[in-house]
């Protein structure tokens, strides 16, 4: 009995080895396939810009430059009526932070979220950034240290950005 007890645990260990390297080889051609798609990514939106100035007159390139000043890209929560208010991507991670639960979404998932490399410690910490911004302004929390959720009902009804009324 002792026997086969043993060869059903060698059985076991050998199939989670197996699996450990197929996880590693996806990964892998993950990251991989997120780093090709950044790039086209990249190189379409590069060449639609340079498209659209081809076909611009300079005075009109010129008129559309913003202008410099403040500007508030998240409104505070108690201001808002909804999401729709937010940005697009900023509404992607209130969407993904949905999905995450009380998981909470974090920030190398966030820029998963946001079309960037994951891979990418500057990418990874700018989706960071995006999410503190959601929490200074009472959107999410951040109840763990680096896991960003949606806040408890009665929290997102007194606009408290951060466990305790921080902010």
């Amino acid at each position: 009995m002792r026997a086969v007890l043993e060869a059903r645990q060698k059985t076991a260990a050998v199939r989670v080895e197996d699996l450990e390297a197929e996880l590693e080889r996806v990964r892998a051609a993950l990251a991989e396939a997120e780093e090709v798609l950044r790039r086209r990514v990249i190189g379409l939106e590069q060449y639609l810009e340079a498209l659209a100035e081809e076909e611009a007159p300079a005075e009109a390139v010129a008129s559309r430059r913003k202008q410099v000043g403040p500007r508030r890209a998240v409104p505070h929560r108690q201001e808002a009526a909804g999401t729709e208010v937010l940005s697009v991507d900023y509404q992607a991670l209130m969407a993904a932070a949905l999905e995450a639960g009380a998981d909470g979404l974090g920030a190398r998932r966030a820029a998963v979220v946001l079309g960037w490399d994951s891979a990418s410690a500057s990418r990874v910490e700018g989706a960071r950034a995006r999410l503190k911004r959601l929490v200074e302004r009472g959107w999410l929390v951040e109840e763990k240290p680096g896991r960003f959720m949606l806040p408890a009902p009665e929290q997102a009804a007194a606009g408290a950005g951060r466990p305790g009324g921080g902010s």
